[in-house]
């Protein structure tokens, strides 16, 4: 089968389209035939060796990953072959930018029926990264108020998305070029970041702070007195540190996704009901990823890619 893989770390020419065997799934497992993966930045960080998850090499990119059941290892009962499927597979293991992946078939759940398989690629750990921060972590609930800090890329519209299905009222900063887009995610006010002071353009303090964007640290310790006392400053950028105010016991909480298949399938539910829209805002075929992580090397990609297998 064809897949695109790297034996080393470094940049990215040592990514490499390559005939590898076929993978053959063993106890709890099935194998795939992929349709599309999804490119994340963590992607460009393991490859480059700058993000500490210790991948087996040579490794396939690629976690999120959506295609057909192809086998089924010893033990698997909720699956069957022919099943539509999507999943968000472990990262330190071989990804599905190939024609086949073999995955844990606790990673997989059934596929959204309403959007192209290939698609559907790009909902797993983005999505699951925006239920997290803001539920998990950063425990909003019903009637209270969150301002999310670079709304404008991926995460930050699913998050729109789903604290205003949740009762949340949402502030929002994006860039002139993403105001619409976040706006039309649904939120409540959006900041032009590149022209208001944050704290004089809110009304009023917030119960959760998300930071989803990279950020001067003294800008960011700044803007922690829009959290009321008693909230949390919740961040994606795992590269640095999140501030809170023990004095006025705001806490911090950094995200680093977690596998959850019962909220991936909650999100699913969420796309067919029409409750939540996936972005995707490039296709690019399995030979392209190489150029695409050159791309990302140099700060370019934006939105949401997927790679389609065939």
């Amino acid at each position: 089968m064809k897949a695109v893989r790297f034996h080393e770390v470094g940049g990215p020419e040592v990514l490499r389209q390559e005939d590898v065997d076929l993978p053959v799934p063993t106890s709890g497992q099935v194998r795939v035939r992929v349709a599309a993966s999804a490119f994340n930045a963590a992607d460009n960080g393991m490859r480059g060796g700058f993000l500490p998850i210790p991948v087996q090499l040579p490794h396939v990119p690629g976690y999120d990953v959506s295609g057909t059941v192809d086998a089924l290892g010893d033990g698997v009962e909720d699956l069957a072959v022919g099943d539509a499927v999507i999943g968000f597979l472990p990262m330190e293991r071989d990804g599905g930018a190939a024609e086949y992946v073999v995955a844990p078939a606790q990673a997989l759940v059934a596929a959204p029926t309403s959007i192209p398989l290939a698609d559907a690629a790009a909902l797993p750990s983005v999505a699951l990264t925006a239920w997290q921060a803001l539920f998990d972590d950063g425990h909003l609930q019903a009637g209270q108020r969150v301002l999310i800090v670079g709304a404008g890329g991926v995460v930050g519209k699913y998050a729109i998305q789903l604290a205003k299905r949740a009762g949340v009222h949402v502030i929002a900063t994006a860039s002139p070029r993403s105001a619409e887009a976040v706006r039309a995610a649904g939120a409540d006010q959006v900041v032009d970041h590149t022209a208001s002071d944050l704290l004089d353009a809110i009304d009023g303090q917030v119960d959760v702070l998300l930071n989803l964007a990279p950020i001067d640290p003294d800008e960011f310790a700044a803007d922690v007195a829009a959290v009321r006392d008693g909230g949390a400053v919740v961040s994606t950028t795992a590269f640095m540190a999140t501030p809170d105010d023990a004095s006025r016991s705001v806490r911090a909480a950094t995200v680093f996704v977690l596998p959850d298949r019962d909220r991936l399938a909650e999100l699913v539910s969420l796309v067919d009901a029409g409750e939540l829209t996936v972005e995707v805002t490039r296709r690019i075929p399995l030979a392209e990823l190489p150029a695409l992580h050159a791309e990302a090397s140099e700060g370019r990609v934006a939105g949401k890619v997927v790679v389609l297998a065939s």
